[in-house]
């Protein structure tokens, strides 16, 4: 078993091209041995977002903290508020973005062959 705390992990900070405002911490993966799965803690300031994409690969996603929105493969927006879960369809076009006031955390699971 191994565990941690999210402050002890560096976050990779994205703020150009099509993302901007975001964090992310890489909690569990392979530098913890993880077989299948890649957990990860993003952060998104305040008008921050990703870009609108697209992969093979599913994600899980929980809402930590605040609200966030999602862009579904129609343009559709939603809004997630704290507790709120969401999942996105291996190839579904999908965005996340901060659009309050606060910082918003939320967790991300992928299988491991989406990287970390």
């Amino acid at each position: 078993m191994k565990k941690g705390h999210f402050s002890q992990v560096s976050p990779q900070v994205f703020d150009e091209g099509g993302i901007k405002g975001v964090e992310k911490r890489v909690l569990i993966g392979s530098r913890e041995g993880a077989p299948n799965f890649v957990m990860r803690l993003f952060t998104m300031k305040p008008g921050g977002h990703t870009d609108y994409h697209s992969h093979p690969w599913e994600h899980e996603v929980f809402v930590v903290e605040g609200e966030i929105t999602v862009v579904g493969p129609d343009g559709k927006e939603e809004t997630l508020t704290e507790g709120s879960f969401v999942f996105v369809e291996p190839n579904e076009k999908h965005q996340f973005k901060n659009n309050s006031n606060k910082t918003a955390k939320f967790i991300c699971v992928i299988p491991k062959s989406g990287g970390e």
